[in-house]
C-alpha cells in the first residue's frame, strides 16, 4: 500500500513513461542533437550496467533452478509432471515467438541504418564459424574466463555442471546452494539499484533512435509492441485455451475469475505480486493445497510463457534491425539459451530485459548493442510478459491437479460460473 501513496512522479513506471515521451519529442524536433554521441551514451551506458550483472545472475538462477528440480523430485510424480508440462508449453511459447518473428519480419525499417561496424563484426563471425567451432566455443578455457569475457553460453555450461555437482554432494552441498540463492537475491537487488537509472537510459535510447532513424522508427517499435501483444493474446486464447478446454474449463471464464489479480499484475509488471491471491483462488477452484503449493512456486521459475515469447520475438527484431537474418543454427541457439536464461525471471520487474541481454549475448555478442533499440519500449511489454506468465501458471496448476486426480470439478464449475466467479466459496 505504501507504494500506492507515493506521488505519481516518484514512481519509476511513470518516470520511464515521461522519459520515453520526452526522448521521442526531442528526437523528432531536434534530430541532429538527438543523434549525438552523448545522447547515445545515455542508453548505451544503461545497457552496459545491465550487462555487468548478467553472468552472475545467470549463474545463480541456473544453479538455483537445478536445486529446485531436486526439490520437485522429492515430492514425487507431481513435481515431475509439472516440470514436463512446463517445458512442453514453454517450448511452444518460444517456437510461436520465432514463428511470428519470421513471418512478420519486424525491424526491417532499421536495416541498413544500424552501426556498420557492428553488422560487419556479426556477419564476419557468422560466416567463419563452423558447427564444430560453435560447440568448442561453448567450453570455457577457465570458469573465471567465462565470466570475465561475458560469454553467456560458457557461463551456462559451467553453471549447469556446477549445479549438478552440488546435487551430487547431497546434504554437503546444501550450504553452498543456499549461498548461491542468497547471492542471486543480492544480484537482483543490485539490478534494482541499476533500474533507478532506467528513465535516463530510456530517454537517451528513445531520443537517439528517433533522431537517427526518423519517425519511421516509432512505427517499427510500435509494430513490435503490437506483434508481442497479439502473439501473447493468441497464445493465451489458442494454446492455453485448448489446454483448458481439454481439461474441462473455459479460459475466458478463468480470466474473469482472476480479474482482480490480473489488474494487480498489470499495475506492478510483476506476476509475483499476486502470487498469494492466486494460490488462494486456485484452492477455492478445487485444486488441492499440496498441488498448488508445489506447482505455483515452481512455475514462477520454470513456466514463463510471456518471457519466452518476448525473448524470441525481440531477438529476431533486433537481429533484423542490425541488418542480419539469423540462420537455423542461431535460432536453435535462441530456443536452448532462452529456455535456460528465462528461469527465475518471472517475479522481478524488468528482469525480462536482463534475460534478453543474456540471450543476445549468447547468440552473438555483436547483437547486444541492439538492446538500445528496444530499451525505450521495454516497459510497455513488461506488463504483457507478467500477465502471460501469471495466466500460464494458473492454467498449469489446474492441469496438473486434474492430471493427478486432485481437482474438485464441482468447485471448478461453481467457481467459474457467473460474472462474480471470484467470489465463489
Amino acid at each position: 500500500m505504501s507504494a500506492a501513496r507515493k506521488p505519481l512522479h516518484h514512481l519509476l513506471y511513470v518516470q520511464v513513461l515521461i522519459a520515453i515521451a520526452l526522448g521521442a519529442v526531442f528526437g523528432y524536433l531536434a534530430p541532429h542533437l538527438a543523434a549525438a554521441d552523448w545522447v547515445k551514451a545515455l542508453g548505451d551506458g544503461f545497457v552496459k550496467l545491465i550487462k555487468m550483472a548478467i553472468g552472475p545472475i545467470i549463474f545463480c538462477t541456473v544453479v538455483s533452478g537445478v536445486a529446485h528440480i531436486e526439490d520437485a523430485k522429492k515430492v514425487g510424480r507431481v513435481g515431475v509432471k509439472a516440470l514436463i508440462y512446463f517445458e512442453i508449453v514453454s517450448t511452444f511459447a518460444l517456437a510461436i515467438g520465432l514463428l511470428v518473428g519470421n513471418v512478420l519480419k519486424l525491424g526491417g525499417d532499421f536495416a541498413g541504418k544500424a552501426d556498420a561496424a557492428a553488422i560487419a563484426k556479426y556477419t564476419d563471425a557468422a560466416a567463419h564459424r563452423s558447427g564444430v567451432d560453435f560447440l568448442l566455443d561453448i567450453i570455457p578455457d577457465s570458469a573465471v574466463g567465462a565470466f570475465a569475457k561475458g560469454d553467456i553460453l560458457q557461463v551456462l555450461l559451467f553453471s549447469l555442471l556446477f549445479g549438478f555437482a552440488l546435487l551430487g554432494l547431497g546434504e554437503k552441498g546444501r550450504p553452498m546452494r543456499q549461498w548461491v540463492e542468497d547471492a542471486g537475491h543480492a544480484m537482483f537487488a543490485l539490478i534494482g539499484i541499476v533500474m533507478k537509472a532506467a528513465p535516463i537510459g530510456a530517454f537517451g535510447a528513445m531520443a537517439y533512435t528517433v533522431g537517427k532513424y526518423g519517425s519511421a522508427a516509432l512505427l517499427s517499435l510500435g509494430g513490435l509492441i503490437g506483434a508481442f501483444y497479439l502473439t501473447s493474446g493468441l497464445f493465451v486464447a489458442i494454446v492455453l485455451g485448448s489446454i483448458a478446454a481439454a481439461t474441462g474449463f473455459n479460459i475466458f471464464r478463468f480470466l474473469a475469475y482472476l480479474k482482480d489479480e490480473l489488474l494487480v499484475v498489470l499495475g506492478t509488471s510483476s506476476s509475483e505480486s499476486a502470487l498469494p491471491a492466486l494460490m488462494e483462488k486456485l484452492q477455492r477452484l478445487g485444486c488441492s493445497k499440496s498441488v498448488v503449493g508445489l506447482v505455483v512456486p515452481t512455475g514462477y521459475s520454470f513456466n514463463l510463457d510471456g518471457t519466452n515469447i518476448y525473448m524470441t520475438l525481440t531477438t529476431l527484431f533486433i537481429a533484423r534491425a542490425m541488418g542480419s537474418e539469423l540462420d537455423a543454427t542461431h535460432q536453435a541457439t535462441i530456443l536452448v539459451v532462452a529456455m535456460l536464461t528465462s528461469k527465475g525471471a518471472s517475479g522481478v520487474t524488468g528482469a525480462g530485459f536482463i534475460t534478453l541481454a543474456a540471450t543476445l549475448t549468447a547468440v552473438d555478442p555483436a547483437l547486444a548493442p541492439g538492446m538500445s533499440f528496444v530499451l525505450g519500449i521495454d516497459k510497455f511489454m513488461s506488463e504483457c510478459r507478467a500477465l502471460t506468465n501469471f495466466i500460464g501458471n494458473g492454467v498449469a496448476t489446474i492441469v496438473v491437479s486434474a492430471w493427478e486426480g486432485e481437482l474438485d470439478r464441482e468447485k471448478l464449475k461453481a467457481g467459474l460460473s457467473g460474472a462474480a466467479g471470484g467470489e465463489a466459496a
